[in-house]
């Protein structure tokens, strides 16, 4: 028997997929929790805000529309995405190894 070959990197590469899915996924629902006026006073969306926050911190705040919705789904938005491309685009690199 030969052993299997890549099974390591296509593990990895599973793992930084999920990690940006999840990354994604916080930011998503913080974005969801605030266009439906979540209340904040709630432990579990005060959670969600802050960990969006932390996450998109270089983005949350790039953009400047008048509207504030506007201005998270923007924001935040575009942090989502840019956690999804990258953490796919690597995880489709290491899978190649």
């Amino acid at each position: 028997m030969s052993p299997r070959t890549g099974s390591g990197s296509s593990t990895a590469a599973r793992v930084i997929a999920v990690v940006a899915d999840i990354m994604a996924f916080i930011i998503i629902l913080w974005i969801l929790m605030y266009l439906l006026d979540a209340n904040r006073g709630n432990d579990l969306v005060q959670w969600v805000q802050d960990s969006a926050h932390w996450l998109a911190g270089w983005s949350y705040d790039l953009f400047t529309f008048d509207e504030a919705w506007a201005r998270v789904v923007a924001g935040y938005g575009l942090a989502a995405v840019v956690y999804l491309f990258i953490g796919h685009a690597v995880a489709g690199r290491v899978r190649r190894f």
